[in-house]
């Protein structure tokens, strides 16, 4: 089987400089969401016919189709025509030609539409559904048999025609000598003065081929996306499937109506999924962890037993089992957190491995550092891991205490079970088991302050 995905179209009523078919539902480009199904049905090859920003689709798939332009576009018939050649090398496969904007179509309802066309051994087999309000939508013609006799377009339709409920969803299987025969005859006689597809099949029972169709049970499968309001409400529905399917499996989601889950993020059973957390990219959260509430995770890992709480931010890192984050931590990319390890209230760690059991409570930055078992950082503690041009590592051992308000300027080595005074400025290497101070010595001077008020209160005393 091989696949055409139809993507040159403007998408003028979205008002956006953006191709319509890179607009993200769900964090994934419409485009994104058809070829995912398209490559899971094992198609080969895959054509994506482009126009408007050309550019921008190619680029945005590289590797992942033949690209075939459409320029001007003249309709859906003119684009699968332009894709003709590249269709050819391969009669003997069906052909499967889809929109680029349907992400609601599920992957099990095109495997049955090929297992129809198949068994059926018709020459084109369409996806139809029962709509109340069928609006704009091309409408599905029937014989008296209840066989397909064709399809009009809304614009093209009479009355009567408009009356039909049974819609075409734009998803059709084609025998590819009998589509590129039909193809060679289309002509732009309808209210857009366009080559429809849809021609095809009143072409096809003219002279007498078979078409089958198959209706999904979801008309939702069918939405394409022409507006904004309409990407809105797609991406709604591809945020509950994806809660509901988690939920299916195990996954405790407290609030589906304000978490988001990416297609692509694995969720073990018995985890515990907060309200308004957003989980994105190709994270993983582990049995028994529990993320949220407002938390947002991109390709970071939560192991086993883990608890991010309220307002972190995770990006492309790792917090092993029992390890507790925030509230209002941010953890940047390449950072580890070790197994039972604690990162408090606005902590920030920057490609930073943080030990077993070790604790940054409070209000500090870990950046470039590298952190053994069982230390303590205290509050306001900074590793000044830039110079101006390169970024230096912080060491510190097992066992060590890092006292609040340190700086430690990079780079450097704390030794295990070393101690460093609170309000140090530390610049040398600390040795295990030292104890380490780097600040000025406190002066007192008994009564300056009194003596302070007292001229000053002379002196207002004197120009008043």
């Amino acid at each position: 089987m091989q696949a055409l995905v139809l993507a040159a179209g403007k998408g003028v009523r979205m008002r956006s400089r953006r191709a319509k078919v890179l607009h993200e539902a769900l964090g994934i480009s419409l485009l994104g969401h058809v070829l995912r199904t398209v490559e899971a049905l094992g198609a080969d090859p895959v054509g994506i016919v482009v126009g408007h920003r050309a550019e921008d689709v190619e680029g945005a798939f590289p590797g992942r189709a033949t690209f075939l332009r459409q320029e001007p576009p003249l309709g859906t018939g003119h684009a699968v025509q332009v894709a003709g050649e590249h269709v050819a090398r391969h009669p003997e496969r069906p052909l499967l030609v889809l929109s680029g904007d349907v992400p609601l179509l599920r992957l099990a309802t095109v495997e049955k539409l090929l297992i129809l066309h198949r068994e059926s051994a018709a020459d084109a087999t369409l996806l139809t559904a029962a709509l109340p309000q069928p609006g704009a939508y091309g409408r599905v013609l029937r014989d008296a048999s209840g066989g397909v006799r064709a399809i009009v377009e809304a614009r093209d339709a009479t009355p009567a025609e408009l009356a039909v409920r049974e819609i075409n969803a734009g998803v059709y299987v084609f025998d590819v000598p009998a589509l590129l025969g039909a193809l060679g005859r289309l002509r732009p006689q309808n209210a857009q003065g366009e080559y429809y597809l849809t021609d095809v099949v009143g072409l096809l029972t003219a002279e007498g081929r078979r078409v089958a169709a198959w209706t999904t049970d979801d008309p939702l499968e069918s939405r394409g996306v022409n507006t904004l309001a309409e990407l809105s409400e797609i991406t709604r529905i591809l945020r509950s499937r994806r809660a509901v399917e988690l939920m299916a499996s195990g996954v405790v989601i407290e609030d589906p109506e304000t978490t988001v889950i990416g297609p692509d993020v694995r969720v073990e059973a018995d985890a515990v999924i907060r309200p308004f957390t957003m989980i994105e990219g190709h994270s993983f959260v582990a049995a028994e962890a529990v993320v949220g509430p407002y938390v947002r995770m991109v390709d970071a890992e939560v192991k086993q037993g883990a608890v991010i709480l309220d307002h972190c931010f995770l990006r492309d890192c790792v917090v092993g089992p029992g390890a507790v984050v925030g509230p209002f931590a941010h953890i940047r990319p390449e950072s580890v957190i070790g197994p039972r390890a604690k990162v408090g209230n606005f902590v920030e760690l920057k490609k930073t491995h943080l030990g077993e059991g070790s604790k940054a409570p409070h209000l500090s930055y870990l950046g470039d550092a590298t952190i053994g078992p069982s230390v303590n950082v205290g509050a306001g503690t900074i590793t000044c891991n830039y110079d101006g041009v390169n970024k230096h590592p912080t060491r510190i051992g097992a066992g060590a205490f890092i006292g609040s308000d340190t700086t430690l300027v990079a780079p450097i080595t704390v030794g295990e079970g070393a101690y460093v005074a609170a309000g140090s400025a530390i610049t040398e290497d600390v040795p295990a088991d030292a104890l380490a101070l780097g600040r000025a010595r406190q002066v007192i001077k008994e009564g300056w302050a009194a003596a302070r008020r007292a001229k000053r209160a002379g002196s207002g005393a004197k120009h008043s």
